[in-house]
This record gives structure tokens, C-alpha cells and sequence, in this order.
């Protein structure tokens, strides 16, 4: 069985989906019962049918967690909402479970490694996987992809990557370096020590800030949190520009609108046959019967492999080998959206 940690945008976002999902007792609380409410796993079963026939089950985990609980310093409260949600999917026995969204930001940058034991669990860490690789991967292809259809030439491109020296900027530099001719690449991230070792990794790249590199790009894949207070002049961008907007919530495209500029949802996938759950009308899916994260699809893809093992983990640790193994895993279950 494959499992789903996940969590809501905001606390608006939590209190009306908790009135959709028949949680109205839940619906006017504010942050600080957010911040004390466990895990919850969602009564409905999740099934999943490939075109071959085969059937796997799943089931969804709400971490509870706020992008608030961050935004307000609540820290532990955000470490514990991912390590108490993932001791309740092992304990309810699922084989591999992917972290969504924030909860894989959240285990990495506070090295939740370090905490193996939850009240009477040892968390067993091969039974997780951030979803990472597979994210990564639908991202470079929908770059690929797209660009053909606006006629934007990769070999006389440059691509800006916001977020490079993250675990999915990274892969999808190390992928654009190996498998496309792009002539330029443009780095673009907070810490100047890791984009140093990027471009030394990579043999190529510049090193930008986001004002300066954002009007050089034919093609930018945002795979940053936006900084409070920070825009993007849809003006000062190429025409045609191809933005990827692989962060989350994705909403680039209500920020940034101009003729030529065109926003693709990066890492959504989209399953060849419907799958009946609640979850991704949450989201505001345009096709929520077929479409996910690619988060949530990689351990979907390890269940039918009945390969349960942390695929992506580790900071950094995305190769291309990886990425491509990720590609031909998918050819069982989803065709990636562009």
C-alpha cells in the first residue's frame, strides 16, 4: 500500500476544506488548534489501475501542517505535524509513503533524520521518499516539451533556474546540462557557497540575482518560495517566455500576466484512467479525477514496482540516472502534463 502525506496552503484553505470534507467542528478554529491537531487519515481508500490492469491501494495522510507555522516561527510545531504524520502512516502499516508539499522542505531543512523514535515507533526511514526525483524529472520534460511548442530553441536558449541549489533546482540543472544542448544556464539562489559548488559540479553557469537574470531568460523554472514582498515584472520578461512555476501553492500564474509570457504548473502528472478521491478538487485541479503531484506519484509508481524504498532522500542527492530510472517507472501509470 502507498501513502500520501500532505497538507493544506493556508489556515482559510484548511478551515474551508474541513467544511467540504464534513469536518465543520473544525472549520472556524485559528492557528493555534491547527498547530496542537494530529495527524488525520482520511477514511476513503485510495485506488489507483494502471492501463496494464494492474490495482493498487493507498491512503491519504493530513499532516495538518500550515505554511503559517512557519511564517509565525512556530517551528516545532511544524517538525512535529511531518514526524507525528509519518509515525501514522507507518503505524497503519503503509509500505511507501511520499512527503508533499512543504512536509519534504520541512524533513530536510531540519534534518528530521536525527529523530527515529515517536512516542512507542521507530520510524523506519525506507518507507518515505520526498518525491523529489520524480518531480524533477516531469519539470525538465514539460520544459522540454513546451518550449518546442512555442518555438523556443533550447540550443539558443537560457533557462533561469530560481531555487538551483534546492534538491529539485539542482536535479533539474544536472538534467539540463546533460540531456539538452541549452546555451545558457542561469543560477539563481540565496546561498552563494552552494551555487559555487553547483557551478563547479556543473562546469557551467552563471550566477545571477533574480532581477538581473529573470530578463536574460527565454525559459525560468521557479522552484523557490516567493519572498515576501518580492514580484516579477511580467514586463521586463522575453517575449515568448516560458515560466515553470514548480513551487508551492502554484500561483504564479495570477501574478504574473502579460502577453507572451506563458505559466505551466510544473510537476502535476496526469494518470491515464480516473482516480476516485477528494483531494485534488482541493487543490484546484482543472482535471482532478487524472491529474496529481508528482510527489504523490512516485510512491504510487514504487508501489506498483513493489520497490519500497526512499527513493529520493538526502539533500542534493538527485542524479540524472535517477531521474531517468523515475521516467521509465512512469510509462506504467501517468503521462506527464504540458
Amino acid at each position: 500500500m502507498f501513502g500520501l502525506i500532505g497538507h493544506l496552503t493556508s489556515l482559510e484553505h484548511a478551515q474551508a476544506a474541513a467544511r467540504d470534507m464534513g469536518y465543520p467542528e473544525y472549520a472556524d478554529e485559528g492557528l493555534d488548534f491547527w498547530c496542537s491537531a494530529p495527524p488525520l487519515m482520511l477514511d476513503q481508500e485510495i485506488t489507483v489501475k494502471s492501463l496494464t490492469g494492474q490495482v493498487i491501494k493507498g491512503r491519504y495522510v493530513e499532516s495538518c501542517f500550515l505554511p503559517e507555522m512557519l511564517a509565525t516561527r512556530r517551528i516545532k510545531a511544524a517538525t512535529r505535524k511531518i514526524i507525528n504524520a509519518m509515525a501514522h502512516a507507518q503505524k497503519h502499516g503503509i509500505d511507501i509513503t511520499a512527503l508533499g508539499g512543504f512536509s519534504s522542505i520541512i524533513f530536510e531543512n531540519f534534518n528530521l533524520k536525527q529523530i527515529e523514535r515517536i512516542r512507542n515507533i521507530r520510524l523506519e526511514f525506507q518507507r518515505f521518499t520526498t518525491g523529489n526525483t520524480h518531480t524533477a524529472y516531469i519539470i525538465c520534460r514539460q520544459v522540454e516539451q513546451a518550449s518546442a511548442k512555442l518555438g523556443i530553441d533550447l540550443s539558443k536558449a537560457t533557462i533561469a533556474v530560481c531555487g538551483a541549489t534546492g534538491d529539485i533546482g539542482s536535479a533539474v540543472c544536472r538534467w539540463m546540462n546533460a540531456h539538452t544542448d541549452v546555451q545558457d544556464l542561469l543560477l539563481i539562489a540565496r546561498d552563494r557557497e552552494r551555487l559555487n559548488a553547483l557551478q563547479t559540479e556543473l562546469g557551467r553557469g552563471r550566477i545571477l540575482g533574480l532581477d538581473e537574470a529573470l530578463p536574460q531568460a527565454d525559459i525560468v523554472v521557479w522552484v523557490a518560495s516567493m519572498p515576501k514582498g518580492v514580484e516579477i515584472d511580467a514586463e521586463s520578461l522575453k517575449k515568448p517566455c516560458l515560466l515553470i512555476d514548480g513551487g508551492y501553492p502554484k500561483n504564479l500564474d495570477t501574478k504574473v500576466q502579460a502577453p507572451g509570457v506563458y505559466v505551466l504548473k510544473g510537476g502535476i502528472v496526469e494518470h491515464s484512467l480516473d482516480i476516485d478521491w477528494p483531494l485534488m478538487q482541493l487543490v484546484n485541479m482543472d482535471a482532478p479525477g487524472r491529474q496529481l503531484f508528482a510527489c504523490f506519484a512516485e510512491s504510487m509508481l514504487l508501489e506498483f514496482e513493489k520497490w519500497h524504498t526512499n527513493f529520493s532522500w538526502g539533500r542534493n542527492q538527485i542524479t540524472v540516472e535517477k531521474m531517468e530510472k523515475s521516467g521509465a517507472f512512469r510509462s506504467s501509470m501517468a503521462s506527464n502534463r504540458s
